[in-house]
């Protein structure tokens, strides 16, 4: 059975190696590409006040996040849950530095050690989008998936847009996923359509189309210095 956790942070700034920690954690559980609703989400206390521009992202309060609990106090709830699991992260490199640097503070191995492997979406979008921009709002934009309820960044939200994307970013290996029996092979019939019985009705170019068609050709014949294949096949000469 193939579980993937889809997993978002929100951080008090950019740079965990400058002191930034983790203020929130939202994961979205998906078993065998399906949502199963087992999520999990924590608000975390920093000890720190956000950045002014990530409070312009998140929205969540220095004031709200006093009575929550520290990084500590969750991590081996977060861990277990995400053992063995293939997490799914838009832009992995940010979430996972945060995610190390906590990990580290409370004398515990990296990340990754405790997983089963990560996945970036970011890195998938790139490749399948080059050129274009591949932020989740723009993915969502893209792919059909609604992100109207987004006029703040939220891990659990994000990580739910996320899992909305991912699914939509893989659709084509729906397919792989499907087992097919010998006997339902055999219940598949295909129908043998006649189209000698279809009459197709050839609509024929109108005589303004005829000489807009031949004015066009000469045009081009003319720019070309009488050069055109169609000349010289049919032996009309050009003006």
């Amino acid at each position: 059975m193939s579980r993937q956790i889809v997993l978002d942070t929100e951080t008090t700034g950019l740079s965990a190696e400058n002191g930034d920690r983790i203020i929130e954690i939202g994961c979205v559980e998906l078993l065998n590409r399906k949502l199963t609703g087992h999520n999990k989400h924590f608000y975390l206390n920093p000890g720190r006040d956000s950045h002014e521009e990530a409070l312009k992202v998140h929205g969540i309060s220095n004031e709200f996040l006093r009575d929550k609990p520290k990084f500590a106090a969750v991590a081996q709830e977060l861990m277990d849950y995400l053992q063995g699991a293939e997490i799914i992260i838009h832009n992995a490199a940010f979430d996972v530095g945060f995610l190390n640097k906590e990990l580290e503070l409370i004398g515990q191995p990296p990340f990754k050690a405790g997983v089963g492997s990560v996945t970036d979406t970011l890195v998938m979008a790139k490749e399948m989008f080059p050129g274009k921009r591949n932020s989740l709002d723009a993915l969502c934009a893209r792919l059909g998936v609604d992100n109207s309820g987004r006029t703040l960044h939220g891990a659990l939200l994000d990580a739910e847009l996320l899992a909305d994307v991912y699914i939509n970013l893989t659709r084509g290996q729906d397919a792989l996923l499907v087992d097919v029996s010998p006997s339902d092979t055999q219940q598949v019939q295909t129908e043998v359509v006649d189209l000698r019985g279809f009459v197709l009705p050839v609509l024929a170019a109108s005589t303004g189309e005829l000489t807009e068609h031949e004015a066009l050709l000469a045009q081009l014949d003319k720019a070309s210095g009488g050069k055109t294949v169609w000349r010289a096949a049919t032996g009309v000469a050009h003006g």
